[in-house]
């Protein structure tokens, strides 16, 4: 028996990265899964997104499980579009009982590099495409008797970091949303919560262009770039893994999480925790350093 036995839920961005293993995670604990991705190009993203080839992957990688899933085409910026998603998934299967609204794009921009076309698509895709892929389902999930919203903000809306402006102003609005949407549906039994990643290998944090950001240089690799990364963090570890959000959104969305709502859970290995000043692991080698060189002096 899964935790999940006679679930439906909806995902967005599930072609890949943490929406691929979100519908993995829900789909091996008993939950029919829709996903759905954009699967196109976005003119102000500098990495690139996930392809048709990449959403077939998933529902493969479901069906041979031995899941049931469904692959659906859609932007989370269309109201049309995700307002077909919702209907598909009850047309298909009967009911929505959980949504992971995850679908979500990243810049790294100055504050005087942000023009009207990066802000417009990053708040569209972040914060207003969240609104618009859950606003469909939620009258299912009431006609279901309840059931749950989980939402990937970002601790980056946590805490201030460079180069993200838009991405953090709507992974902070998400916040709003969810708090707001738990008043209102929790009379329904709909419950209502945020995860806040941090640092997570998926295909976004490893683009080249943000490995470089995080080295320095160009053309850095993933090895120079486990330093930068984990020094950002309290837990000895450059980055986490997909499955460790895929985890808190089970519990979240599960039986085990049926008395909370209205809350955000950072998996982030510490990073909204940092105290200020320089991190523990960057005085180490700061130290290190320092004595190699007196050593050598």
């Amino acid at each position: 028996m899964g935790r999940l036995d006679g679930k439906v839920a909806v995902i967005t961005g599930g072609a890949r990265g943490q929406g691929r293993s979100h519908a993995l995670t829900l789909s091996r604990e008993g939950a029919k899964v829709v996903v759905s991705d954009i699967c196109e190009t976005i003119p102000s993203v500098i990495y690139p997104l996930a392809t048709e080839d990449d959403l077939a992957e998933t529902v493969r990688r479901v069906e041979e499980q031995g899941g049931q899933c469904i692959g659906i085409k859609a932007d989370a910026r269309s109201t049309e579009e995700m307002n077909a998603v919702a209907a598909r998934a009850v047309g298909e299967f009967g009911r929505i009982d959980i949504v992971v609204a995850n679908a979500g794009i990243a810049t790294a921009n100055l504050w005087d590099e942000v023009d009207d076309q990066v802000w417009d698509e990053t708040i569209d895709t972040n914060l207003s495409g969240v609104w618009r892929s859950i606003r469909p389902c939620i009258p299912h999930l009431i006609e279901a008797g309840g059931g749950a919203i989980v939402i990937t903000a970002s601790s980056a809306a946590l805490r201030g970091q460079l180069g993200l402006v838009p991405y953090s102003a709507a992974k902070a609005g998400v916040y709003g949303l969810m708090k707001t949407l738990s008043v209102e549906l929790g009379p329904h039994s709909v419950r209502v919560n945020t995860i806040s990643p941090g640092a997570t290998a998926t295909p976004m944090l490893h683009a080249q262009t943000f490995v470089d950001l995080f080295v320095g240089h160009e053309d850095a690799t993933l090895e120079e770039m486990e330093f930068p990364a984990g020094a950002t963090q309290l837990l000895p570890v450059p980055w986490l893994e997909p499955q460790d959000q895929s985890n808190a959104v089970l519990f979240l969305v599960s039986d085990e999480g049926r008395g909370i709502t209205g809350i955000d859970l950072p998996v982030d290995a510490g990073t909204v925790n940092q105290p200020p000043g320089i991190p523990p692991m960057a005085a180490e080698r700061i130290a290190e350093l320092s004595a190699e060189r007196a050593a050598a002096s």
